[in-house]
Order: C-alpha cells, then structure tokens, then sequence
C-alpha cells in the first residue's frame, strides 16, 4: 500500500512539474550585476520553469546541510552514548560471568539477548 501511495503521489508530482514547464515556458534574464542593470556583465538567460526548479532544487539541498550540521552535536552525543552502553554491557557480562561461575550452569540468569534480540537491541534497532 505504501508503494502505491508512493507512485501515485510521483505521478502526481511530474504532472505538476509538466504543467508548470508548459505554462511558463518563457525565457527570462537573470542578472548577477547589481550596478548596471541595462547591459550586465554576468547575466543567464533561462526558461522561467528552470530557475524556479533549480532554486528549489538549491533551496532543498541547502536546508538539508543547514540541518545536518545543526543536529551534529545529537549525533556525536548518541555515539558517545552507544560506547557508553556497549562499555557497559561488556562490563556486566563479566561481572556476571564472575558471580554465577563458582555457583553452577543450573542458577544462571537468562541472557538479555533472548529478551531483546540480537546485542540487546529492539525493533528499531536502538540499544537497550
């Protein structure tokens, strides 16, 4: 179902990107010289549809960099914090290795793997 909802709004997506294309299909001059409007040195002439698309394009890509490097700090703290937890569970599987050894196979504890899953993780994978 996913998949379909997935191609359907798709399609819609390119019908609107089409219309748009056929409905501004005029060129238009993007100048880069702010001082002399009449005759600027850097200037593109371009389909009107085309700006549009790569500003939005350039907006996107933008905004998604600005975001990666503004959530740096959360994921250096979430890697801190998986070393932490792996340091841990490696520290109580030794402890535990150690109290239950002299006490015998028939009084050990289950291990948190059969609760949790694989390396104590939940369904969406984050660590227990």
């Amino acid at each position: 179902m996913r998949k379909f909802f997935g191609t359907l709004f798709a399609i819609l997506l390119g019908l609107i990107f089409v219309t748009f294309a056929v409905a501004n299909r005029h060129f238009v001059t993007v100048s880069f010289d702010p001082f002399n409007s009449v005759n600027p040195s850097v200037s593109v002439s371009m389909p009107l549809f085309a700006l549009i698309i790569a500003v939005a394009i350039l907006g996107v890509i933008a905004g998604g960099c600005a975001t990666w490097f503004g959530q740096r700090r959360w994921r250096r703290a979430a890697r801190q914090h998986e070393a932490d937890a792996r340091g841990a569970r490696a520290q109580l599987a030794e402890l535990r290795n150690q109290t239950l050894a002299p006490r015998g196979d028939a009084q050990r504890l289950p291990s948190p793997a059969r609760f949790h899953g694989v390396a104590g993780r939940d369904k969406q994978g984050a660590t227990l």
